[in-house]
């Protein structure tokens, strides 16, 4: 069973308590170094529990703590500590609000996953630190010298993460669910004068307004020119007749991520702007046609790019075909032509080619897809016929 230790260790556990008492019958301590001292410090060190899951976190803002927390794990190892996980993923949170503390609640579990049931003949009975520090640029924990094994295993719990269960699906699909409304409704919302930051404050309102806990990254609102810098920043160019209007946006919905853009036109475009939409949906369907289980992210690339560079607009694809969602919008890459990523079922993967004319515009038009045996089911369900407004 898992016990925390410490304040917010026990508000992640009350929470979600069956989800950890699942794994091996095994004591497994859960806490949050920084926040350890006193009576939860020896308990710790005095408890002779065979395993530790830590989480230690690298943020500034713990700068002053260093030094204590690394007395703490120096009595740790020396006492009894088989398996210390260690996230460097906490520096992302460095206020521990409670939200913030739910978004880890899958990341433990894969921890211990991993630890118990894919590795159990490498950690049960065995002196090892297990940890996740390939990003950290100092790390204390690796300083210290004891006779214990060191192993990274932050490729093998993204690893896991790729592949979602029917539960996670479900909350990814919800999260589709709401931006493909909004997405409806942004043509209404459109009015000559509003500004860029306008429209991406608009489409958050409506996001939450839905049931999206947040946004799942900054919205992207690109008027014009602007909407021809493929990830543009957001600014106050005002909406006029004739302008591309660009859309990336994402819901987060019980801490899962969804990623969608459309592309509308505010006023008649020319015929160059028609050819552009149209050559980029047409590479879209191919490349959502070519995903299915075992295929090469590489080949799925392929297939849409070759579509966009047949045409007269040969070289204006200048980024990857999509990446995975999950707990992050941008959760793992997946479909690029310069990296080999084999599709497994149930993975979830965006689709999102672009064509984009310096100066003048540009359009991309992405999908949320799950991936199947033999083929793909696309999430996002707006829809992608070109729109003049």
């Amino acid at each position: 069973m898992l016990i925390p230790i410490g304040t917010r260790a026990n508000e992640l556990f009350q929470k979600d308590a069956l989800t950890y008492m699942s794994y091996p019958e095994k004591e497994v301590y859960l806490c949050f170094l920084p926040e350890i001292s006193g009576q939860d410090e020896n308990m710790l060190i005095n408890s002779a529990n065979n395993f530790l899951i830590l989480i230690y976190p690298m943020g500034e803002e713990f700068s002053e703590r260093i030094s204590i927390s690394k007395g703490i794990l120096e009595r740790l190892q020396r006492r009894h500590s088989k398996l210390i996980m260690y996230d460097d993923d906490m520096k992302k949170f460095p206020h521990y609000s409670f939200t913030k503390l739910m978004d880890m609640r899958e990341h433990i579990i894969y921890l211990l996953h991993w630890a118990f049931v894919q590795k159990s003949d490498l950690f049960l009975g065995k002196d090892a630190i297990g940890a996740s520090y390939s990003k950290i640029k100092y790390d204390p924990v690796t300083t210290i010298e004891n006779d214990k094994e060191f192993i990274d295993v932050g490729d093998s719990i993204m690893n896991l993460r790729q592949v979602k269960t029917d539960k996670e699906i479900n909350k990814i699909r919800e999260a589709a669910k709401i931006v493909s409304e909004v997405a409806e409704v942004i043509p209404d919302k459109l009015k000559e004068g509003m500004k860029e930051n306008e429209l991406a404050a608009l489409v958050n309102y409506e996001m939450m307004k839905r049931g999206a806990s947040s946004p799942s990254f900054d919205t992207i609102a690109a008027f014009g020119p602007d909407t021809a810098e493929p990830h543009f920043t957001g600014g106050s160019r005002k909406l006029k007749k004739g302008d591309v209007v660009l859309i990336d946006f994402g819901a987060k919905y019980e801490r899962y991520c969804s990623d969608m853009t459309r592309t509308f036109f505010f006023g008649k475009p020319d015929k160059e702007m028609i050819d552009v939409y149209n050559t980029v949906l047409e590479a879209q369907i191919a490349g959502i046609k070519a995903i299915s289980e075992g295929k090469n992210g590489k080949e799925v690339d392929r297939e849409a790019r070759k579509i966009i560079d047949s045409s007269r607009f040969n070289g204006r694809f200048i980024h990857s075909l999509g990446h995975g969602v999950g707990l992050n919008v941008h959760d793992h890459p997946a479909l690029s032509p310069s990296y080999d990523f084999f599709l497994k079922e149930n993975m979830v993967v965006t689709v999102e080619p672009g064509i984009y004319l310096t100066g003048k515009g540009g359009v991309r038009i992405e999908d949320d897809v799950v991936v199947k045996k033999d083929g793909c089911e696309v999430l996002t369900t707006a829809p992608k016929d070109l729109q003049i407004i």
